[in-house]
């Protein structure tokens, strides 16, 4: 018998989907179903919009220290709650209990942050440029909200996306991943009898479903994280009704070690971030670029770290490391860490695939491969698995011209006490979220995004985010 079963939640109730029924799975014991789940129709997906447009007008009226007090009656529901929503969270997505309550907490410390920054925007006084006139620039609520979640966080993302889509005054259509619906399907419980119905709907269900929700002609700002293919699609799918877009997609990251005078405390900072959700984080270190002098006690250190991880169910006490989410992102992790192999990549620990695992479990150990060069693709392609990179360089313009020499832009890490190299690192980085002398973990209030291939839009999380939930309006007031 399985732990969780959902339909679609429509204007405030629970309804059978009217699409295709799918199951969910541990990715630990693959065979162990845990919820099942009945996906949303496209007449479902037209009422959800229909809905959506009606409760927003109300709820877009109300002051925002309203709305933020509506919300935070919400998010405390969600913290009673917090216990059965992260074992949702270990059941289909994997990770071990302890990252699940975190990420939880998290979420909520996203979510606290952003109302000081919605409590604290809106109208901006501008100068006057003409006797008699008074200018301002003042925001509105953009109206109603697409957003469609990934799997490896099963209520951070969401959380980003409910929590400023709610207090800036929009109402909010969501689809979870199909691997890990379950959570936000609490989350939309917690909501029950505190949000307005219609303001949050979810629509369980695969890509179909996304994309007939981006199409809805009630949809005025779609917001995605996710995969770069998957983000390409959505913004071709966004164009055809001119919706703002946000796209939160993939990332490449590295930590570049130049010098240190505590290498242990860098490499747990380096390992932390690397391994965390079985290294299925997009701003997880996935290359570190080191000081030739420096590379054979970095990868000492680093498989040293990579051996000390307990694999295991997520449940279980004491794991460290859960499995891969699905059979595609184990096949995926396996054959790219093979192919690096072939092109001359040295493995120092792990890169053993595990035996049946359909039966087993998706489990892959920590890896770190050696003798990495630029052009391999374990050094250039998002592998989303726990595995490092190790490569080296002598020179500063060859560290940061390898630091650069991918397509994606989101997150970077410098571990150095040089204030010229600190500086240079700053200015010449091409990632959105730049780290000194600590690993790729963002605060709570600090804008989170990318460029290049990671992100298009404005950054989620802080004060930016209301470039995307509200639109800006220049007005000029003439006396008399």
């Amino acid at each position: 018998m399985s732990e969780y079963s959902f339909g679609p939640l429509l204007d405030g109730k629970w309804v059978d989907g009217e699409g295709p029924a799918f199951s969910t799975f541990n990715p630990a014991r693959p065979g162990e179903v845990v919820g099942n789940y009945r996906s949303a129709g496209s007449g479902q997906i037209a009422q959800a919009g229909r809905a959506a447009r009606a409760a927003q007008a109300k709820w877009r009226s109300l002051p925002a220290a309203e709305r933020v007090k509506v919300v935070g009656r919400f998010l405390a529901e969600v913290e009673r709650r917090s216990e059965p929503i992260a074992r949702s969270i270990t059941l289909e997505q994997g990770k071990p209990l302890a990252e699940s309550r975190n990420e939880t907490a998290k979420a909520l410390g996203e979510a606290a942050a952003m109302a000081g920054h919605v409590l604290s925007g809106g109208t901006e006084r501008m100068a006057d440029a003409r006797p008699g006139f008074r200018n301002m620039v003042t925001r509105r609520p953009r109206g109603v909200i697409a957003a469609i979640t990934p799997w490896n966080f099963p209520i951070l993302t969401p959380m980003r996306k409910i929590a400023p889509a709610l207090m800036h005054g929009n109402a909010i259509l969501l689809k979870p991943s199909e691997f890990t619906p379950a959570t936000v399907c609490l989350i939309a419980e917690a909501s029950e009898g505190i949000l307005p119905p219609g303001l949050l709907q979810v629509l369980p269900g695969d890509g179909r479903v996304g994309a007939e929700m981006v199409a809805l002609p009630e949809v005025s700002g779609v917001t995605f994280t996710g995969s770069v293919a998957t983000g390409k699609r959505i913004y071709a799918l966004g164009a055809q009704t001119l919706a703002e877009l946000s796209l939160e997609l993939g990332g490449k990251n590295a930590a570049v070690v130049n010098d240190t005078d505590d290498l242990d405390a860098c490499l747990d900072q380096i390992a932390g971030a690397a391994f965390m959700c079985a290294g299925q984080r997009c701003t997880a270190i996935s290359r570190v670029i080191v000081a030739e002098p420096l590379r054979q006690g970095v990868e000492e250190g680093l498989a040293a770290r990579a051996r000390a991880q307990r694999q295991g169910d997520g449940l279980d006490e004491g794991v460290t490391l859960g499995p891969l989410t699905s059979a595609a992102q184990y096949a995926r992790v396996r054959d790219l860490v093979e192919a690096g192999r072939a092109q001359g990549a040295r493995v120092v620990t792990g890169g053993e695939a595990g035996d049946d695992p359909e039966r087993n479990g998706y489990f892959y150990p920590a890896t770190i491969l050696a003798d990495v060069t630029p052009d391999m693709g374990v050094a250039r392609e998002e592998i989303f698995g726990p595995v490092i990179s190790v490569l080296s360089y002598r020179t500063l313009d060859e560290a940061f011209a390898t630091l650069n020499a991918v397509d994606y832009g989101l997150t970077s890490a410098l571990f150095s006490n040089d204030y010229r190299v600190i500086q240079r690192f700053v200015a010449e980085s091409e990632s959105g979220m730049l780290h000194v002398n600590h690993g790729t973990i963002p605060d709570n209030h600090m804008p989170f995004g990318g460029i290049k291939d990671s992100g298009v839009g404005a950054y989620s999380v802080g004060a930016s985010a209301a470039n995307f939930y509200t639109t800006e309006h220049s007005v000029y007031l003439k006396a008399g």
